[in-house]
């Protein structure tokens, strides 16, 4: 069975943990967690642009994992590899080009972009609190799903609010007819 793809992508502390998790437990599949929260738990110290090589490689390799375990065809993605080309790019100002190729390499089925309209959450991991980065990374990350070629859908409100609208689309997304 063909495994389709959602990536639920946008900026800090936007809930998508909190929706991928719940879509995942909506529609009894699999999902892949963020691999960098779990990566720089145990890190010593701040980041290194070379530890962004090692996230990407973590977050493909629970990907991979969660596709073996994904039901109904449908896996969901907390951030995908342009996450980390992002972040690389804005706090080390380029990015891996194994990054760039699996970027290049990897298609994606649906995005789901998570807008700054939820408070933010003040966590040791997370860098941009302020309203503007925030709307920076938004508007980023929407010229990323435009650009990708795959359907993408603006998700904001309430948790249940996203999830509603979340489900709605990917009902209507995985049956063409109602398209």
């Amino acid at each position: 069975m063909m495994i389709r793809k959602v990536v639920i992508i946008g900026p800090e502390s936007t809930g998508k943990s909190t929706l991928t998790e719940s879509l995942a437990r909506h529609y009894a599949t699999a999902w892949t967690p963020e691999y960098a929260r779990e990566f720089l738990a145990h890190l010593q110290g701040p980041y290194r642009e070379a530890h962004l090589l090692e996230i990407a490689r973590g977050q493909l390799a629970a990907e991979q994992q969660a596709e073996q375990q994904a039901r109904g065809g449908l896996l969901f993605c907390d951030t995908d590899l342009y996450v980390i080309k992002v972040w690389s790019e804005h706090r080390f100002g380029s990015c891996d080009p194994w990054i760039l190729r699996q970027i290049a390499s990897r298609r994606y089925d649906l995005y789901l972009l998570s807008y700054i309209d939820v408070p933010w959450e003040d966590d040791p991991q997370r860098e941009y609190p302020s309203q503007t980065m925030r709307r920076y990374f938004y508007e980023v990350y929407r010229d990323i799903v435009q650009q990708s070629g795959a359907p993408w859908v603006d998700i904001r409100g309430t948790a249940s609010q996203r999830l509603a609208r979340a489900t709605a689309y990917i009902d209507r997304w995985c049956d063409p007819v109602r398209m």
